[in-house]
């Protein structure tokens, strides 16, 4: 008989996918927030991008649902530690919502409903990897998720995929937003455990 070492559990399934260092897997979907959860009306909810040079593109809630749409199909992390596979989506690719934006920043503020802010550079919110999200497994984003619509960059810590979401700030140089004043990391790739400034 072959001796099997401790903890030995066989090979990786070749379809697992991979979790970040430091992740742990749930299958429930918590809710973190920053304070109270806004409860925004979709009569008045807006979404606003604003260049460099001060001008405006602004979309209403009819007029961001009659847009293409795309059912992405991601895993999510969390800084908190915490990775949910294969979770899905519905809403609007950011390539979309920029393709008539005359532009040249690098870097991208994004604003909430509740005031919360993060920054991220403009390149991490085009060619597919993000988007302004509005169902979520199938039924219409909740407010304690982010509804009606938050930002989803699947990529970066999910700190980075704003509830929520009211708008873009387009810059030619970078600022930090909430918890990056806060001393999170200014990228936040979980890949390489970008949790705080240093790492």
């Amino acid at each position: 008989m072959p001796i099997v070492s401790p903890g030995f559990r066989g090979r990786p399934r070749e379809d697992r996918p991979a979790l970040p260092p430091g992740q742990y897997l749930v299958e429930d979907f918590p809710v973190l927030s920053v304070g109270p959860t806004p409860r925004i009306r979709t009569e008045t909810w807006e979404f606003v991008i604003t260049t460099e040079s001060g001008e405006k593109h602004i979309w209403s809630w009819p007029e961001l649902l009659a847009l293409p749409t795309e059912r992405p199909t991601v895993d999510i992390h969390c800084v908190t530690k915490w990775s949910k596979f294969a979770t899905k989506w519905r809403g609007v690719s950011l390539d979309t919502l920029l393709s008539g934006v005359d532009t040249a920043a690098e870097y991208v503020m994004v604003h909430s409903y509740d005031g919360y802010t993060t920054n991220l550079p403009l390149a991490d919110l085009l060619d597919g990897q993000a988007w302004i999200v509005h169902h979520f497994g199938g039924q219409s984003l909740v407010p304690e998720h982010g509804g009606p619509a938050r930002l989803l960059v699947p990529h970066l810590y999910l700190w980075k995929s704003a509830k929520w979401v009211q708008g873009l700030t387009l810059m030619l140089e970078d600022e930090p937003g909430f918890w990056e004043n806060a001393g999170y990391h200014d990228y936040g790739d979980p890949w390489r455990e970008q949790r705080y400034q240093g790492d």
